[in-house]
């Protein structure tokens, strides 16, 4: 998908052509739309295609005419059946007469440019919307790592009501796959950052610094999320992993001395009914004999409950 936009009195809306000062968005764009992108700002092709590879790194990159600068934005997606979250390259293209994003997905990060939701955006001034963009994914980052320890809570909550599950072990996993992709790409971010407040190249207004470096701390701020959560959620999983085996200890407790106590029973009735003369048999020819020994057994039985529960067996 290829769009072109611009900004007329602070209002972004699509144009036709292409113009100077203009957007132009990409989304997951075909072949052909990139030759015809890359002929009209004279812009490598490889560079347009970069952002569409997955395993395309984090860069800044000055060529002749242009700066490529590629950076990871956070993505919602379905894995494993479950709501998960991964990073995918965004493209930044800036030339002389237009600014160009490339990304394979229709990401939220730029959702909120077109939808005129951004104070004081203008897609003439290229290099503050460029901060802008970034300092949009921070945010877009931050608003995912608090989402993740929602759900880490909501999990812990459920688990130390009693409601632990195998699930709840799979889904702590994804949440920490989530926040190792998140801290990779931060960090792969924060290294475009640094590049970007040394390169003399990228004219900067001194307002455009000043954004640049609100990006910065954003970004460190976002780091700083994903280490404190994934710290605290690796805890949480040991929790999850402590609380299921000591409720297994217990289970097993319990049936154990469950056993015990059936055995007693088992045992006495095992031996009346040894096939022996029933002289030598206690009660054998004792009236009502056989309730007697039954009132023993459950004497018995009880007084072995009893001491269990003393020392914490039932």
């Amino acid at each position: 998908m290829l769009n072109f936009y611009k900004t007329d009195s602070g209002i972004l809306s699509e144009v036709s052509d292409s113009l100077d000062g203009v957007w132009v968005r990409m989304v997951n764009p075909t072949m052909e739309e990139s030759r015809r992108i890359a002929n009209m700002y004279n812009v490598d092709l490889a560079d347009v295609r970069a952002a569409l590879d997955d395993e395309e790194s984090s860069r800044v990159e000055l060529e002749d005419g242009y700066t490529l600068i590629l950076v990871d934005i956070p993505f919602d997606e379905v894995r494993n059946n479950r709501n998960a979250y991964t990073t995918i390259p965004l493209g930044i293209i800036i030339t002389k007469e237009a600014i160009i994003t490339i990304c394979s997905e229709n990401t939220v990060v730029l959702s909120l440019f077109v939808n005129n939701g951004v104070k004081g955006f203008s897609t003439k001034k290229r290099i503050r919307f460029v901060y802008q963009i970034l300092f949009r994914t921070a945010s877009v980052y931050q608003a995912y790592l608090r989402d993740i320890n929602k759900r880490r809570s909501q999990i812990e909550t459920g688990a130390i009501g009693g409601t632990t599950e195998d699930t709840d072990l799979i889904d702590l996993h994804e949440l920490e796959s989530n926040l190792v992709y998140f801290a990779t790409s931060l960090n792969a971010n924060r290294v475009v950052l640094e590049r970007l407040t040394r390169y003399e190249r990228i004219e900067q207004y001194q307002d455009d610094k000043e954004l640049l470096d609100d990006v910065i701390v954003e970004n460190r701020q976002a780091i700083d999320m994903t280490n404190i959560y994934r710290d605290i959620l690796r805890g949480t999983r040991e929790l999850l992993s402590t609380m299921i085996n000591n409720r297994l200890n217990n289970t097993m407790k319990f049936l154990t001395s469950i056993t015990l106590v059936m055995a007693i029973p088992t045992i006495i009735s095992g031996v009346y009914g040894m096939n022996v003369s029933g002289d030598w048999m206690p009660l054998s020819s004792t009236p009502y004999g056989f309730f007697i020994i039954c009132a023993m057994i459950v004497v018995i039985c009880i007084t072995a409950l009893l001491i269990l529960k003393r020392r914490k067996m039932l």
